[in-house]
């Protein structure tokens, strides 16, 4: 139910090259996709509708859909855009205190490092406070670390949350998750992840191995993805050269499609958007003009998913309003990828710009 042991034990021996701290094959299970570890940890986390998990805002909503699902309640917290997106400790205490005060049980912290929508990556100073955090306030700590080898600059390197938690020798419980869906490798549909458990019960690891049992075992196809992932060709292999090829050049292009996307959004009015330092995405800020609001409040609608719409129907170019995620109240986001063909991109940056222009120019005369 676990999942095939020799992969858990190449995935342990990932993480302690990873990390360079002992991991115990034991303490992880595969599953399909990190998307499916996650809600099988808040499954037994939760256990009335009174219980409470912290998650941030902007947050991938795979969290307050299960949250939702399982009848419990989302605690928001605020990413920092002013400072490029990492947490800070004042609004974690404000957010955990409020949600305490009204009588919710808070028993997690959800972490998404490097960001989805935001694209951003946490400092290891950062995630020293989140630990710290946790461990004080007795918060079990999710770590969705999907994106991890999605990093684009040399400032805010990827570090684990398992690092951290073994460095400072804490006790905290911790929760991390992984998966074949992102990174260079990007094998969304065959569905394979893993958590790795760490300062968890034993008596909670038995109740995780009987909800991984109801489900029988994760998909084969995508334990063997997995297994590639964690332990890929080595120098010396016969396919090392051509693979080594290949992850650079689309790890590279990634780069170059990240820094060209936010240069375009910052030159545009009305626009500012922080730099992607990991994952797939940027987060820009729009500036929608008040006319526009209005506007969009007279249909009924967001304003962020009335211009995404009007967008799609003028460029066939499709983008997630801010208001799917989470964001301050008063401010208007939308999340774009940057993973359309290298070949493609010019043509794709041209086509949005010529309609924010126009978009901007029209509503600033209404």
């Amino acid at each position: 139910s676990l999942g095939v042991q020799e992969i858990r034990e190449n995935v342990a021996r990932f993480i302690e090259q990873r990390d360079g701290f002992p991991a115990d094959s034991n303490n992880i299970c595969l599953t399909s996709g990190a998307s499916g570890a996650v809600e099988r940890v808040l499954d037994i986390l939760v256990s009335s509708p009174n219980v409470g998990v912290m998650i941030p805002i902007p947050q991938y909503p795979l969290y307050t859909a299960t949250l939702a699902h399982l009848n419990a309640q989302a605690i928001p917290y605020y990413l920092q855009e002013d400072s490029d997106w990492q947490l800070s400790a004042a609004d974690m205490e404000r957010s955990l205190s409020e949600a305490r005060a009204q009588g919710i049980d808070v028993r997690a912290m959800a972490v998404i490092n490097p960001g989805n929508p935001t694209g951003g990556c946490l400092l290891e100073e950062n995630i020293v406070e989140i630990v710290r955090f946790c461990e004080r306030e007795k918060l079990v700590l999710l770590a969705d670390e999907v994106y991890q080898t999605n990093i684009y600059t040399g400032t805010n390197p990827f570090v684990s949350f398992k690092k951290v938690v073994s460095q400072l020798q804490s006790s905290v419980e911790l929760f991390s998750f992984h998966s074949i869906s992102k990174g260079m490798i990007g094998e969304c549909g065959r569905r394979g992840g893993y958590y790795e458990a760490v300062n968890i019960d034993e008596k909670i690891m038995g109740q995780l191995v009987k909800l991984a049992s109801v489900s029988l075992c994760p998909n084969v196809q995508g334990q063997m993805a997995v297994d590639t992932m964690v332990n890929p060709p080595r120098p010396g292999d016969a396919s090392y050269d051509l693979y080594k090829r290949e992850i650079d050049a689309i790890y590279e292009s990634m780069k170059r499609r990240a820094k060209k996307l936010a240069h375009a959004f910052n030159s545009l009015p009305n626009m500012s958007c922080n730099e992607a330092q990991g994952a797939m995405y940027l987060f820009p800020r729009v500036e929608l003009p008040q006319a526009f609001i209005d506007e969009a409040k007279a249909r009924g609608q967001q304003p962020d998913a009335l211009y995404c719409m009007q967008m799609l129907e003028a460029t066939g170019i499709s983008v997630v309003p801010g208001s799917g995620f989470g964001q301050v109240p008063g401010t208007f986001h939308f999340r774009s990828t940057f993973l359309p063909p290298e070949d493609l991109f010019d043509d794709f940056i041209d086509g949005f710009r010529h309609f924010h222009v126009a978009f901007i120019d029209r509503y600033s005369k209404a």
